[in-house]
């Protein structure tokens, strides 16, 4: 009597294949939740929207009959995207459309019939299309992220040290590099022998690439400036200057405000060239706002930069921002206001600098969600100890 065979388990492929879909899924969202994708989605199709919709007639569509508005808000969207393109590539969509609407047409003569299947062609067409797209957008952003890292070389990275007082900072840029631009520094001395602290809070005109080269210029300027002694308000002056010799007819001014402070009395001086009024939270929870005093830099080269004087007190918070703080917006297109900017000020904790930046972030983060901004966000906070 032979013996049995011995049982054989056979293990199902299907559980392999799940991993499989599991690990590519989890590779193509980054682990990123469907609400999370949704949202992201829904942010960049509104970005894109806005990008393209400059470009559309609003004033010609609405004189249009209703059923006509959405075809030519169509037409002239597919032709704001198309005119993006190089003339090359321009063609290469045009074929690829022509071949998708001519794909599937019937052709007959006599007894004879042709089918033309173009799918696959313009299918490939729109492929090769996009790589190239995205080619030139990997390059760019690779640039980006080179200017960004040099950008960053020209702002503090950790906050000095500062007799009876802290800083903190922090910046969000639009997009990889920032027209934004502040600073905490000693002009004269390293700090310890009791010199005066400068503190900057700048952003120049537009956005992207050109305001950041401009905001590099300004901070070697200012810095170079500095370092000869001059008082802030003649330093304002010759830095204005230079911005108007570099502001294209003063299209590319900047707002600013430059103070120095003495930590040995707690005396700040400041000038305000056309900026967002800083605000004093005192200890005791009152607010002062800090007035702009002088056109921008870079707008005429004849404009005076008088200063102003305060004294701050044990407990006593300067908020420094720009304009992308009190203009961020929630996906309903609602700002988040200085109105409410001045209520989060004076619901600080009594907290350190960097705590209360934190808290003050926080409060435009939670309003603004997870909506892309059109500005950088910039703030800084001194303590006062």
């Amino acid at each position: 009597m032979s013996a049995p065979a011995p049982s054989t388990t056979r293990t199902s492929p299907r559980p392999a294949r799940l991993e499989r879909v599991g690990h590519f899924w989890q590779r193509v969202s980054e682990g990123r939740r469907i609400d999370e994708l949704w949202n992201q989605f829904t942010v960049d199709a509104r970005s894109s929207y806005g990008f393209y919709g400059k470009d559309v007639d609003w004033d010609e569509v609405n004189k249009l009959p209703a059923w006509k508005r959405p075809f030519r808000v169509a037409g002239q969207l597919f032709w704001a995207m198309t005119s993006k393109l190089t003339p090359a590539r321009r063609v290469l969509l045009l074929v690829a459309l022509v071949m998708l609407l001519f794909s599937g047409v019937k052709f007959q003569s006599g007894d004879t019939s042709l089918d033309v299947n173009l799918d696959f062609l313009a299918a490939m067409a729109f492929l090769l299309l996009l790589s190239l797209e995205l080619a030139d957008k990997v390059v760019m952003k690779r640039d980006l992220e080179i200017a960004r890292e040099i950008q960053t070389w020209l702002v503090p990275s950790n906050p000095p040290a500062i007799l009876n007082a802290e800083v903190a900072f922090h910046t969000r840029p639009q997009n990889s590099v920032a027209g934004d631009y502040y600073d905490a520094f000693y002009p004269l001395s390293d700090g310890a022998a009791g010199g005066k602290l400068m503190l900057v809070m700048a952003d120049v005109a537009g956005k992207s690439v050109p305001a950041a080269l401009l905001m590099a210029t300004l901070q070697a300027s200012l810095r170079t400036l500095a370092s000869e002694g001059p008082g802030l308000s003649q330093l304002a002056e010759r830095l204005n200057r230079y911005a108007c010799a570099h502001s294209l007819g003063g299209q590319r001014f900047t707002t600013a405000v430059i103070a120095e402070f003495d930590p040995s009395s707690r005396t700040l001086t400041y000038v305000n060239a056309g900026h967002n009024y800083p605000v004093v939270r005192r200890g005791s929870g009152g607010t002062e706002r800090l007035a702009s005093s002088a056109l921008p830099l870079g707008i005429s080269a004849v404009t005076s930069f008088p200063s102003s004087t305060l004294e701050l007190e044990p407990g006593d918070s300067l908020i420094l921002f720009t304009d992308g703080v009190v203009e961020a917006f929630n996906s309903a297109g609602e700002e988040f206001s200085d109105g409410r900017w001045l209520n989060a000020i004076r619901s600080l904790p009594n907290l350190s600098a960097e705590d209360s930046l934190g808290y003050l972030m926080k409060s435009v983060e939670d309003f603004v969600g997870a909506t892309r901004q059109s500005d950088d966000i910039t703030c800084l906070v001194l303590r006062m100890k």
